[in-house]
């Protein structure tokens, strides 16, 4: 059982679209899958209870795509937690994937819709909480992919939707087509290129998804800053780069993944450490 000590629920709140609560600090489904994001782990069955202690820690948001496995992170997540009490699953559809570590966008209106029908089957829901364009296709025009995104929603298909990788211009054109309810863009301690369209989330109340938050566990060896403020709270030097990111924004949504339990509690553990001002204002201090 977990230490009921040890919750995201630390982390705070924050209401989805205006209208559901989720707690700020969910869950990256990406590393439950094999090398290059392919096919499953040699671990499956940890996998499976790594899912399945989400709701132990508090952790009820969950994001996730089709393209990871592809496909098997959705499915494991089904096996694991259906029917979701509690809990926002979130998934994602616009890349192809022709083999390991390759990534190809697809945005054509038949290929999302195509899509969006394999998550529903494969999270055996009816309807998607959260389903994000994952990449805007250069190759479509993006009216089109946003159009194709509009149908889905207003055939509840979808519940919420959101954008990944995107520019404060692509949120504003996507405005026009529907609500923008998240927006998932790379950002961390060491990478802020995207700080722009956190301010613009931040002044419109948009979820902000930062994905590779940890940059894939290498965040830990940059700074000696980071490691003296790490020391400080007995902690990581992730689990200061996760409150970091807790602190900077309310609007700030980390999913740190992992396929180990032990890693997801000391994840979890940095929703209760508290940064000081001066802290922050040090940790600030490095930019891209």
């Amino acid at each position: 059982m977990s230490d009921p000590l040890i919750s995201a629920s630390a982390a705070g709140k924050f209401k989805l679209a205006g209208e559901v609560d989720i707690t700020r600090l969910g869950y990256g489904a990406m590393r439950i899958t094999g090398p290059g994001i392919w096919g499953p782990q040699d671990n499956p069955a940890e996998a499976l209870r790594v899912l399945q202690s989400l709701p132990e820690f508090g952790i009820d948001f969950v994001d996730t795509a089709d393209s990871y496995g592809p496909e098997v992170s959705e499915q494991l997540i089904r096996e694991a937690l259906h029917p979701y009490k509690n809990v926002i699953v979130a998934t994602k559809a616009g890349l192809r994937r022709p083999g390991p570590d390759q990534w190809q966008p697809d945005g054509r209106p038949e290929y999302l819709r195509e899509r969006a029908q394999r998550s529903l089957k494969n999270l055996g829901v009816e309807q998607i909480s959260l389903w994000q364009l994952h990449r805007v296709d250069p190759a479509v025009p993006a009216d089109e992919q946003f159009d194709a995104v509009n149908a889905l929603q207003k055939e509840g298909l979808v519940r919420f939707v959101g954008l990944s990788e995107v520019s404060v211009e692509q949120i504003k054109a996507a405005s026009k087509h529907f609500k923008v309810a998240t927006v998932q863009n790379r950002y961390n301690l060491f990478d802020r290129q995207s700080e722009s369209v956190l301010e613009y989330c931040e002044a419109n109340d948009i979820g902000f998804i930062p994905w590779y938050p940890l940059a894939a566990g290498s965040i830990g060896e940059s700074s000696t800053t980071l490691g003296e403020v790490a020391r400080n709270h007995g902690a990581s030097p992730m689990q200061i780069a996760i409150a970091w990111l807790l602190r900077k924004s309310h609007v700030m949504l980390p999913i740190p993944g992992t396929s180990n339990r032990a890693h997801l509690r000391a994840n979890v553990s940095a929703a209760n450490i508290k940064l000081s001002n001066d802290e922050m204002n040090r940790l600030n201090a490095f930019a891209s």
